[in-house]
């Protein structure tokens, strides 16, 4: 039972440590998924956003030059140039902001970006010193030579970044197909795990239920058989009652009260006699009936509780019994006896006894044997009794009859054990073993060494 419990104990305890592990897992994989996506998501439009700024500043720095180069008047000139050098800050702080969160695989395009811009304003400062005349004459074809090449290097550098930090989104999202996918993985095996434990779990809870409901129907049996078997006995036992009081009753009837009736008519007769003879005969009669009354009602108290049991001893009682089942019977009956003391507890020496009578009137009764052992000992610790006849033997498991449930009861409740041993046309064995206590075995001991 322990064992069994240890046993669902710890199977259900690892079943629900391994879903609270499996659960605490996925949570973990989840929060990391949610921050790794958020962090790809975030780089992207800002590294995305910080090109596109590039690529309008470019642009517009183009139309500031082109309006500068080709503006006659010195100050509105000077505010293209003013707006020119706003976008000049603002495209190398763009550039700046973009550096500080560079992937290494974007190193060599960024330096090219930012070497491409550096050259495009200086190539631009020695129009800022031009004369109105000069830009007139020399404008557009700095602009064709020098401006625009330069804006379409960096336009083509700024989208072979911007083609890069695609390929960072699509790397990063491949990134967090791959830990779905393992966490999928890790899911399923803790899945597979936990099913086949929980199906191991479940089978082997079963199987106990199932065993402990046997158990208990199996008990429940035991003991139904047991309540009919005690049923039958009260009701045989009622009725073996009802037999020996009416057998007791006929003996009564038909032994002593006729005896005791022959002697009122003997002693009528013998006041009516008219001789000493007659006086004398009669008394003689009347001396026979009653001596053979005393008999039968001496021989009728040693069936109900012999007095030389308590008077003489266990052994002396038991070869009587041997004694007068030979007179009665034609079997052999003999004792052998083989005792440290005869000092037992009385209900030890009538369980014996009565046993043993029981036995004997089986034997007379049913067996047809001619020969009866009984035998005596004494064990460490325990008084063994065996009865072995020669007779006809039977099935001890279809036959046992109210002689043998009462022997094992009187048997039973001295916390002994009793065997039947019969076999169809060898004989019967009977033994049985009735535990003494330590102060009974101990006073044994002390016998035989004296």
């Amino acid at each position: 039972m322990f064992s069994t419990r240890l046993a669902l104990t710890v199977g259900f305890g690892s079943l629900l440590a391994l879903m609270a592990l499996a659960g605490m897992d996925a949570l973990r994989v989840l929060q990391r998924f949610r921050a790794d996506d958020e962090r790809i998501r975030q780089q992207y439009l800002f590294q995305n956003h910080v090109l596109n700024d590039i690529r309008s500043e470019v642009y517009v720095s183009g139309t500031y030059i082109r309006d500068y180069l080709l503006e006659p008047e010195a100050e509105r000139a000077e505010t293209y140039r003013q707006n020119l050098e706003t976008v000049r800050r603002q495209m190398e702080a763009a550039l700046e902001s973009y550096g500080r969160q560079l992937q290494p695989v974007e190193a060599q395009h960024y330096t090219a970006l930012s070497s491409e811009l550096t050259q495009y304003w200086k190539i631009l400062e020695p129009i800022f010193a031009w004369t109105p005349e000069e830009r007139r004459r020399s404008g557009y074809t700095f602009l064709r030579d020098e401006v625009f090449p330069r804006r379409q290097n960096m336009l083509a550098i700024a989208d072979r970044i911007a083609e890069i930090n695609d390929q960072q989104l699509n790397a990063g999202n491949a990134q967090v197909v791959g830990l779905l996918l393992n966490f999928q993985t890790r899911l399923l095996i803790a899945l597979i795990v936990t099913v086949v434990l929980g199906t191991a779990m479940a089978v082997f809870s079963t199987r106990r239920v199932l065993k402990s409901e046997a158990r208990a129907e199996a008990r429940f049996e035991e003991v139904a058989e047991a309540r009919r078997q005690l049923t039958n006995l009260s009701a045989r036992l009622v009725q073996a009652q009802e037999r020996e009081r009416r057998a007791l009753s006929r003996e009564l009837h038909d032994e002593v009260g006729q005896a005791l009736s022959a002697v009122l008519v003997e002693l009528r007769n013998l006041s009516a006699a008219r001789s000493e003879a007659e006086s004398r005969a009669q008394v003689d009669l009347i001396r026979g009936l009653v001596e053979s009354t005393v008999r039968v009602v001496r021989n009728m108290a040693l069936l109900l509780r012999p007095s030389m049991l308590d008077d003489l001893g266990l052994v002396p009682a038991l070869r009587w019994q041997a004694r007068e089942t030979s007179k009665r019977t034609s079997m052999d009956v003999s004792v052998t006896t083989d005792l440290d003391s005869d000092d037992f507890p009385d209900e030890h020496k009538t369980c014996i006894y009565r046993v043993v009578q029981e036995a004997l009137h089986n034997c007379s009764e049913h067996s047809q044997a001619t020969t009866v052992r009984i035998r005596v000992h004494q064990q460490p610790g325990t008084l063994a009794l065996s009865i072995q006849d020669d007779g006809c033997g039977f099935d001890v498991k279809q036959v046992k009859g109210l002689g043998l449930l009462g022997i094992e009861e009187r048997v039973a409740r001295l916390g002994g054990t009793c065997s039947v041993f019969s076999e169809r046309g060898r004989g019967t064995k009977l033994t049985i073993e009735l535990p003494l206590a330590p102060s009974v075995a101990t006073r044994g001991a002390e016998a035989t060494s004296a």
